[in-house]
């Protein structure tokens, strides 16, 4: 087999929660006086919350602090928070469960790899934590995609070198992040994309298909 381990983002690929975030990235914005839309929206994909914070306030004619920018971010977390309150196991489809399912019957070590401080929360909502071995969010992390620390510690956690990895990912950002990591990447939907990935998927639930023959 070509690969021993695979590591998925969260956000967009194992489930949604980009309803959650534009809401409450929305609120911000229009506190900062910010221009706020889905083509901002998409910058922020895979990027960490003070970076997305620095993206929407370029849009700002105001200038802000530090203590300002870190109340804002915590705010945003807080209404993002309790928005995710909302998640059920519903909220990650099926289909995906059964390929993690495939994969780890195969005998592949699973982990998720994510820039966001929720990631675990968001996985205890979704009843998920019991589907992966390891789990490295933006707790344990101090640069965010396209900086490789999420993927590569989340390959340490699995004890396996880069190499011997496949990133599943739907950000170029992440994207970026697999091949600075040594790793091929299995790109889920039709976000631009910076250089050609591994696979080009629809969605999660062709991995096992696209990697097991």
């Amino acid at each position: 087999m070509r690969y021993q381990g695979i590591l998925f983002d969260l956000d967009g690929v194992l489930c949604s929660t980009d309803r959650f975030h534009y809401a409450a990235w929305q609120q911000t914005a229009r506190e900062a006086g910010a221009p706020f839309d889905e083509a901002v929206n998409q910058r922020l994909r895979g990027v960490g919350r003070m970076e997305s914070l620095e993206i929407i306030l370029a849009g700002s004619a105001r200038t802000f602090t530090e203590t300002e920018k870190q109340r804002m971010a915590e705010e945003k977390n807080e209404r993002y928070r309790a928005l995710l309150r909302q998640m059920t196991p519903a909220d990650m489809p099926g289909g995906v469960r059964r390929a993690l399912e495939q994969l780890r019957a195969a005998g592949l070590k699973l982990a998720v790899g994510s820039s966001s401080k929720n990631a675990r929360f968001i996985l205890r909502q979704l009843q998920a934590e019991d589907c992966f071995d390891a789990v490295c969010d933006g707790t344990q992390i101090q640069n965010s995609k396209p900086d490789p620390e999420v993927f590569l510690k989340a390959a340490a956690m699995l004890g396996l070198p880069p190499a011997a990895c496949l990133v599943v990912e739907d950000a170029p950002a992440g994207l970026q992040a697999a091949r600075a990591g040594g790793m091929d990447c299995a790109f889920v939907g039709s976000a631009p994309r910076p250089f050609p990935p591994a696979y080009i998927l629809r969605d999660v639930t062709e991995l096992p298909g696209a990697i097991l023959g």
